[in-house]
Order: C-alpha cells, then structure tokens, then sequence
C-alpha cells in the first residue's frame, strides 16, 4: 500500500514518536497540538522571565531516545546535551539526617548503612536484586512489545524466567513489599514514592513498580536547557523527516464512516482527509472526538493522581538542596488516604523540590545569597468540587519545608492546580498519568494501540504501556508499528 495521510492528535512524545516513525516509513503526517510548541507535559512556565521546568525534570531509559534517533538516522547525543546526574534525589525528615540516593549502588548502599544501619543496608542489596529481576522480566515481554493478555504474558515469563513469577508478586501492594523488605519506616516511604511516579498510590500498587528504583540507576539525565531541549529536538528529527507540526490547532473531531476514520476537524474549521488518525492525547478525551458517546475501550479503574505545582524564582535558606529534593511528611499512608479516599489533600503531604540551576546540566548553583528557579510539587487527586485552593497547599508547603529546617524568600511565583491541568488537557480531569496502576489487572486494562475504528491508533502516557516520558515515547513507536503491520495485512 502507497503512502497513507497520517494524522497524529497531540505533540506529546507519544504522538512526536509516532510521527517520526510513520514518517521515516514514506507517510505524509500532519501533527496538530493545542500547545504552542512540542512536548505535552513536558513545558515551560516562564517566571520574572525566565523558564522553568513545569513538568517532567529528567529521563530515564536513555536507550529509548537513543534507538529513536538511530533508527531515523540521527544522533539523540548530538542533538541534546545530557548530563547523568550522580545524586538521583536527596531526602528529608523531620529534623533529621538527610538520605541521598546516588547512581552508583555501592554509594548508596554505604549511605543507607550510615543513615539506617548494616542490616537497612543489606536490605537495600536485597531490593536492588529484586527490582532489577524484575525490570528484566518485564522489560521485553511487556513494556516494549504490543500490550499482551495475562496468559500470553504468563507463558511469556515462564520461558523466560519461570522462578519470576511467584517473585513478581502482582497480588502484592508496593506498599506492603517494602514493609517486608525495610525495618526502618523511612525507607519504606521513600522507596514506596515510586508508585507516584506513575500516578499511583503505593497502598495499592503492585509490587512490580519496585522495577522503577533499576531503571533509575540506569541513569538519571537532566538536559542543558531544561526538559523543553528534548521535546524540541524530538519535534526538530519529526520537521527533519518531512513531519507537519501544527502547534496552536486543536483538533475538534474525528470524521468516520463505515467504521472507518476519514479524517479530522480542527478549531479553525477545516477538514483534513487522512487514512490513519493517532490519538496521542489523554484517552478520556477520545469519546468526544468521535461525537458517538463510545470510545471502543471503556475506561475502568481509578483516574491516576494530579499534583499542585508552584514555578517559582526564590532564595533558599536551611537546606542544601540537591537537584532534586523530597520533604517527607510524616504519614505517607495518610496522604493517599486523603488523595484517593477522599478527594483531598492531607494536612501534611510530601513536598517535591526540582532545584532547576543546581546539578551537573546547570552552570551555577543557587544559594542562601542567591535566587535559583524552583519547580515545587505537592500530589492531589484529579479535579473536583472539594478541592482546596492551591494557595491553602501552598502554606502546608511551608510548613513542611519549615519542619526540615528550610524556608524560602519568594520573589516570583506562579500556581497551577489539577483544574488547570484538566482545562490544560483535554479529557484528563486533571489526572497526570491516565488511570492509577491500581491493582494486579490495572496494566492490562490500559489501552492498547489499536483503537475501536479501521484507521485509528491511540499513543501517548494514558495507554500501553504508561504514563512517563520514556513509557510515552515507547508508546508512539508501538503505535507506529501496529500502523505499519496493518497497512502492510491491507497492501
């Protein structure tokens, strides 16, 4: 079959992937975005004039970017200038030592010995171990191929590594996993924050997301120039390559005929006849694309959870700040009861700091005399009517900053609440990452890239296989392949 009109909805990099792939195969792709430039999440907020991170602040499976730029020909090193970050967070309690963790286990370990004792630090070996078996059984079998059933994925682990399965533990909560491994409570609070990583509670994720703390000392990449360097360069290889980028069009909806799509509807009032439409915005907003009230694949389960954020510009007092810092509150299970129970934010939640000027990607480094851009977060749920204003978290920010010693002279600020995500993207209601990874069967009821119409294919952080920059890249490619097998099934 000759070359296909190819519309992709959304320049995130679930729909950039797409469009390179699609395009290095002879298709003619359109990209519209809302946006005014590429990326989706990962955007700017500019404060007292100067850019700040204002969503993801580092990648992890680099080797992801690497095979998308070899394989259209290209050079993803050449194209951003990347540094591994040594530190991968520092955190912090009440009054307490700080605990860094660092890409080299070793270093971490005799910090985790230091801060905990020899037996934490032993069982930091023990959860290395596990959560590197883990990545690797699930590496090939599930995150990088076409999203498979459980019995496929069963057989599929049980050739590969059949002890796996009973260590896998899809029935076990993160949560519950770290209590067996780690005495000290601390520890188990800062390694359950991976399942926000994913949007999730670790009360109720499985287990299996341990496999994040592997991927993480893999490598930690922060980007000369912020995040938004990748998503230009990313949105650069797709203009290389013959790809359409129409930033600022949105596009109303999806035109279909005989269970087949015929094209598109932008804002502006024009039709684009295309073969093939890529969604690669949140999947929720899929329904009123096709005006239909039917999406093809219903979604079940939990909407992920949302965050308050603060872009700021302010001198830091009382703490040495790494790159990235976490303030831990003091009772994790509270703050996911209050999020996911309840609809709210707890009185004393866990506060992420992104200390944009501070590591090796960054010429100078902030300090007590000194202003440094900020980016603070604070998990919520997605938007609804009991939300408390984003001003009432801000001073619980302080607080809990004030509790670990540090406080801020604030010069510029700027808020923005899962309200303004919802509005922000569409179809989200505010949810960051898709559906929460709740539960042993949540993975498997994400979409796959096939949609429910001849022609349209999903990408992006809301389907397989998940939310996070590199899961979003992997799930464009996905996507393209499936285009490619079709179109190939049809010629």
């Amino acid at each position: 079959m000759g070359a296909q009109q190819v519309v992709v909805i959304g320049a995130g990099m679930g729909g950039l992937a797409a469009a390179i792939d699609l395009a290095r195969a002879g298709h003619a792709v359109t990209v519209f975005d809302a946006g005014h430039e590429p990326g989706g999440k990962m955007r700017t907020q500019e404060v007292a004039g100067q850019p700040i991170d204002a969503g993801p602040t580092v990648i992890t499976m680099k080797w992801v970017f690497d095979a998308l730029f070899h394989d259209a020909g290209s050079d993803f090193d050449r194209a951003v200038v990347l540094h591994r970050a040594p530190v991968l967070a520092r955190h912090a309690w009440d009054n307490g030592p700080t605990l860094d963790l660092h890409a080299d286990r070793a270093a971490s370990q005799d910090a985790i010995a230091r801060f905990a004792g020899p037996n934490e630090a032993q069982a930091f070996g023990r959860f290395c171990a596990e959560a590197g078996r883990i990545h690797d059984a699930l590496r090939d079998t599930f995150m990088t191929v076409q999203r498979p059933g459980v019995a496929r994925l069963v057989a599929r682990l049980a050739a590969r590594d059949p002890g796996v399965l009973a260590m896998l533990g899809p029935f076990s909560t993160l949560w519950g996993r770290l209590g067996r491994i780690f005495a000290d409570p601390r520890l188990r609070q800062l390694f359950a924050r991976y399942a926000t990583y994913c949007g999730s509670s670790p009360l109720a994720a499985p287990a299996t997301l341990m496999l994040i703390a592997h991927v993480e000392q893999e490598g930690v990449w922060q980007a000369r120039g912020g995040m938004i360097a990748i998503a230009r360069a990313i949105g650069a290889l797709a203009a290389q390559l013959g790809v359409s980028v129409r930033s600022g069009v949105s596009v109303t909806r999806i035109h279909h005929r005989a269970g087949r799509v015929e094209g598109v509807l932008t804002d502006d009032g024009v039709h684009h006849r295309a073969q093939v439409v890529v969604h690669a915005g949140d999947h929720g907003a899929l329904k009123g694309l096709l005006h239909e009230g039917r999406t093809g694949h219903p979604e079940r389960g939990q909407r992920s959870l949302s965050a308050y954020t603060w872009c700021a510009t302010a001198r830091v007092r009382g703490a040495d700040l790494a790159h990235h810092t976490v303030f831990f509150g003091q009772d994790y299970p509270a703050e996911f009861r209050a999020i996911v129970g309840q609809g709210t934010v707890c009185d004393d939640p866990t506060v992420y700091v992104c200390a944009q000027d501070r590591g090796e990607a960054h010429a100078a480094a902030g300090g007590p005399d000194r202003s440094e851009r900020l980016f603070v977060l604070v998990k919520g749920p997605p938007a609804n009517a009991r939300l408390p204003h984003p001003q009432a978290i801000w001073e619980r920010v302080l607080t809990r900053l004030g509790a670990c010693g540090a406080s801020l002279d604030v010069e510029a600020i700027t808020a923005t609440g899962p309200e303004d995500f919802a509005a922000r993207f569409a179809g989200s209601q505010g949810a960051l990452y898709g559906m929460a990874t709740h539960g042993p069967w949540a993975s498997f009821r994400r979409p796959a890239a096939r949609g429910p119409l001849g022609g349209l294919y999903l990408a992006g952080a809301s389907v397989h296989p998940g939310a996070g920059i590199p899961m979003a890249t992997l799930s464009g490619r996905l996507c393209a392949s499936a285009v490619l097998d079709d179109l190939a099934h049809r010629a």
